[in-house]
């Protein structure tokens, strides 16, 4: 069974930070490309951030800079470090998987709400 499960959302001032964590069982992670997905009211998702299973990192320009993902492949773990905080980061953040066969999945999402 593959478990996705994301954590650490909320709500959080302009200029805040917020730190959150995704576990991921039920497949070799450490062979698997890990991202977080983002979507907020009346937008389309877009990917937030993704990292390799060698730990390469990409980023979409709207918060690099502000933005670091990273891994954990020995618990299994990804994790986006968001700082700098602004009211359009403001949505719902997905982690998701991906397969070097291209079967990928999305967690249930953990809110993060910016307040002005």
């Amino acid at each position: 069974q593959i478990q996705l499960t994301e954590s650490g959302g909320g709500l959080v001032q302009t200029g805040g930070s917020l730190r959150l964590s995704c576990a991921l069982s039920g497949v070799i992670f450490n062979s698997v490309t890990m991202a977080w997905h983002r979507q907020g009211p009346g937008k389309q998702r877009e990917l937030v951030a993704a990292i390799t299973p060698s730990g390469r990192p990409t980023y979409a320009d709207s918060v690099k800079g502000r933005f670091t993902i990273s891994r954990d492949n020995a618990n299994k773990m990804a994790y986006l470090e968001m700082n700098d905080l602004k009211p359009e980061d403001s949505a719902d953040y997905h982690c998701a998987y991906q397969r070097p066969n291209g079967i990928n999945g999305w967690g249930k999402g953990t809110p993060v709400t910016v307040s002005s």
